[in-house]
């Protein structure tokens, strides 16, 4: 099938000001940004820690807009209902955090919540071709996963082109390609040229000049040409 959707722009928060997270929701908002990513590490999983359910609760107070929960943990499945309780719209699970990743997305699903999977620039997509038929997203890390601000990886565009191919040659395929990692007015035209739907972005618009609204509208710009 010929898979076409809206492009998104989805500021990660991990770039945020967390002393004053509301006010950067509130910005983000305003300058158009189509979700959040939330990234909640565990420091098992990969070498850093960061946010907790509480977190996605506190944000679901402040906006509206869905909420991309990104779990870069081990045991994914015993965190999976609270964080759907706090209000995610999305969970995105690493296939090497958990031994039945299948029932894994199956249950955020039967939670009624859309779910994916994510794949490290390590990972083969032969690993996730049997996901498919039932995810919702699929995130391809363009950095290995843990820290914000590190410099993209120039051989997962051929990834994103590739997954791109796959499901636009089956009917049963009905996803959207997230990237996240290095994003920037540069490689986000790399990425939205071989085919991805959803772009994380989280250093270039919190810590960047000229302002984060100006820069959302260069980014938007950018992969809708």
């Amino acid at each position: 099938m010929v898979y076409m959707t809206t492009k998104k722009i989805a500021p990660s928060i991990l770039s945020a000001d967390v002393m004053n997270l509301e006010r950067d929701v509130k910005m983000a908002e305003a300058a158009g940004a189509d979700l959040f990513h939330i990234d909640i590490m565990d420091g098992h999983f990969v070498p850093n820690m960061s946010f907790s359910p509480s977190i996605v609760e506190g944000m679901r107070r402040v906006t509206d807009k869905p909420l991309d929960v990104h779990l870069m943990i081990d045991n994914p499945d015993e965190y999976i209902r609270p964080i759907v309780e706090a209000g995610a719209d999305t969970i995105m699970i690493h296939t090497e955090s958990t031994k039945h990743i299948y029932r894994s997305i199956d249950l955020a699903k039967s939670l009624g919540v859309k779910a994916g999977v994510v794949v490290n620039p390590g990972t083969p997509l032969e690993n996730v071709k049997e996901l498919f038929p039932i995810i919702d997203q699929i995130l391809v890390m363009t950095v290995n996963p843990g820290f914000g601000g590190q410099k993209f990886i120039p051989g997962m565009t051929k990834k994103i082109q590739r997954l791109d191919q796959l499901r636009q040659t089956s009917a049963d395929d009905d996803f959207e390609i997230e990237v996240d990692g290095g994003i920037n007015d540069e490689t986000i035209v790399k990425c939205a040229q071989a085919g991805a739907d959803i772009f994380v972005a989280g250093s270039y618009l919190y810590n960047g000049q000229p302002g984060f609204e100006d820069r959302v509208n260069t980014l938007k710009k950018l992969v809708e040409e």
